[in-house]
């Protein structure tokens, strides 16, 4: 809001300063040409209107300089006076251009997010008998909409949950992300093992995806006392123990993100984690860890998983992502998305 503020008055600070120069300078040195530089500032910020009023201003500073120079109605002014003049319709039409550029970029941005406020439904709080919370920061980029996506569903196999990242930004990774979880949605329930499911996955984005595209993911299962994960690619979850002890669940083996399955044969085993009561488990995308600070510093998840341990999940994730954006000191440049379980004790 400052830096708005400051651009809004730089103009007229401009004028002024060259204005009060030529007076100090004296009749040898002319200044009057540089009062251009009102109007071309004001086109930064400024709509057509308040620019044509900046050059304005610069026309009527311009005639007393003149008079103090005693050169009014001299060749060199009347260049002076055309030279603001031009300078100040070009000035109204990039503003102009400028102006329509930023609706067309706001319009973008609303479609962009509402697709993916529809696309990425609410979670259950609650699913079989397990506490979710749930963290999603968008990067606030123009119209850089993420991929990043998530999915709990309760299924005749059990709860089943979904977290990955779709490679790039914009509409097209929303699209892809879309594909992914239409397709996963449909698979946990009729697929009984979780490497089915990721077939089914690489089947569905070897239709759509082209190139070296690719989504890293994680598709978990919960059973009694332990998770089932299968990893594409993903960032290994960070499993929360009832002392208060950490592990990261990195998958023995490391499968290649989906849409990059016809470069490996083999399919991506399942692996399974302790979770037991009063454990917890935090997913997350890589917008998490790969936030930096002001001296380029990766945030540092595993020295915050203190904050995890509130005894309401929400309210402990929510306290994760404030230090993440304190972290970064501002707008993330990756989306981060954060899903967190808690079993209750028994």
């Amino acid at each position: 809001m400052r830096s708005l503020q400051v651009l809004r008055w730089l103009p007229f600070v401009v004028m002024v300063g060259v204005a009060l120069t030529d007076l100090l300078a004296g009749e040898t040195m002319v200044f009057l040409p540089l009062l251009t530089l009102g109007p071309a500032f004001a086109s930064v910020s400024g709509g057509v209107r308040r620019t044509a009023f900046v050059g304005a201003v610069a026309l009527a500073l311009c005639m007393p300089m003149a008079v103090h120079n005693g050169l009014l109605f001299t060749f060199e002014n009347n260049l002076t006076v055309i030279g603001i003049a031009g300078v100040t319709a070009a000035s109204m039409l990039a503003s102009s251009l400028r102006l329509q550029r930023e609706r067309e970029l706001a319009s973008v941005r609303q479609v962009a997010e509402a697709a993916q406020r529809v696309l990425l439904r609410p979670v259950p709080r609650r699913a079989g008998g397990l506490r979710v919370a749930l963290s999603y920061t968008s990067a606030a980029a123009e119209a850089q909409i993420g991929g990043d996506l998530y999915e709990i569903v309760t299924t005749p196999h059990g709860v089943r949950l979904l977290i990955g990242d779709v490679q790039g930004k914009g509409l097209a990774a929303v699209e892809t992300a879309a594909w992914v979880l239409g397709a996963f949605r449909e698979a946990a329930y009729d697929q009984a093992d979780l490497s089915d499911i990721g077939e089914r996955l690489e089947a569905s984005l070897a239709r759509h995806l082209g190139g070296e595209q690719f989504v890293t993911a994680i598709i978990a299962e919960v059973h009694d006392e332990e998770l089932t994960l299968v990893n594409f690619g993903h960032p290994a979850p960070l499993v929360i123990l009832r002392d208060g002890a950490t592990a990261t669940a990195e998958p023995p083996e490391h499968g290649l993100p989906l849409g990059l399955g016809a470069m490996e044969a083999a399919a991506v085993k399942p692996y399974r984690v302790a979770f037991g009561g009063g454990d917890r488990v935090l997913f997350f995308t890589d917008g998490v860890i790969e936030a930096r600070n002001a001296a380029g510093e990766f945030y540092p998840l595993e020295e915050r998983t203190p904050l995890l341990r509130h005894e309401d999940p929400q309210a402990a994730l929510d306290a994760l992502r404030a230090d993440l954006v304190q972290h970064a000191g501002g707008p993330l440049l990756d989306d981060a998305a954060m899903l967190l379980l808690h079993r209750p004790g028994r």
